[in-house]
């Protein structure tokens, strides 16, 4: 059996089409990005986040500052663009430099603006199946099970990784449309166990080729969050692809997997804001 690729590419691009006719009617979505520093990394995101809000005629606003810039500064910053009718979704670029709390700047950000959906409020709101401005990635992954046509209820989920950017809120939105949840972490004994166990598999711990297709169940669907640049500069994702399409059903490829679809929600939060903050 050879797994059927899970074209994230095909399907950001088909949401992000359909985004345009959203803007359009609302006349105006506002994104504001701040990025701190000069990691070369963060500017390559942030670059393409601006090239895709170009596209979907979303205005984009990216607001760059120094590595020196303080906190109290980094804060005012955010209190005006809070207070910005025209800017609807706010976003930090992470990471930030060492002498700033980041979390004290992502809870600045309004809860209304606040795309990444990393506001305590937000992530609340998840909890408890009345979601706001959901976390992307997370979020763009059930968008693609959805897609793709995947039973999720009733479904053994093993989630690799716990952090509060993917891990937590994955396993939320999945436990939320009926899946049984694992959670595994770096503490956890004999991984390949629980790996072995699961109908859905997400991969999210940036470690390369860390889940091989011998640790994963005959015709499981793989979700692989991972991007990691290997020594010889080409990406590879967490999951070892050739053995694991041996094994699963479907399954995500990197790049071209779950990066674009990250990109799509984050637009998607932005309008949804702008449509959010019309109806007051």
């Amino acid at each position: 059996m050879k797994a059927r690729i899970i074209d994230g590419k095909r399907i950001a691009a088909e949401m992000r089409e359909a985004l345009k006719e959203r803007v359009k009617s609302l006349g105006h979505v506002g994104l504001a990005v701040i990025i701190v520093g000069e990691n070369p990394a963060s500017k390559v995101y942030v670059r393409n986040k601006e090239k895709a809000c170009i596209e979907a005629g979303i205005h984009s606003e990216v607001i760059a500052l120094p590595e020196t810039t303080e906190q109290d500064e980094l804060l005012e910053r955010i209190r005006a663009l809070n207070l910005d009718s025209k800017i609807h979704g706010i976003l930090v670029q992470l990471p930030l430099p060492a002498h700033i709390d980041s979390r004290k700047a992502l809870d600045s950000i309004s809860a209304e603006k606040d795309v990444d959906g990393f506001h305590p409020f937000n992530v609340g709101s998840l909890l408890l199946g009345n979601p706001g401005l959901q976390p992307c990635t997370p979020h763009g992954v059930m968008k693609m099970l959805e897609r793709e046509k995947v039973e999720i209820r009733g479904k053994h989920a093993v989630i690799v990784g716990a952090s509060n950017i993917v891990g937590k809120p994955m396993a939320i939105m999945l436990l939320h449309q009926g899946a049984t949840i694992t959670i595994c972490n770096s503490k956890t004994k004999d991984l390949a166990r629980h790996t072995r166990d699961a109908d859905i598999l997400v991969v999210a711990v940036g470690r390369p080729n860390l889940v091989t297709g011998d640790m994963i169940k005959e015709g499981a669907v793989v979700i692989d969050v991972g991007m990691n640049r290997l020594e010889s500069g080409k990406l590879a994702g967490d999951v070892d692809f050739e053995s694991a399409s041996g094994r699963a059903s479907m399954i995500t490829p990197v790049p071209g997997g779950v990066g674009p679809m990250t990109i799509a929600m984050l637009l998607e939060n932005a309008v949804e804001a702008a449509a959010r903050s019309k109806r007051g």
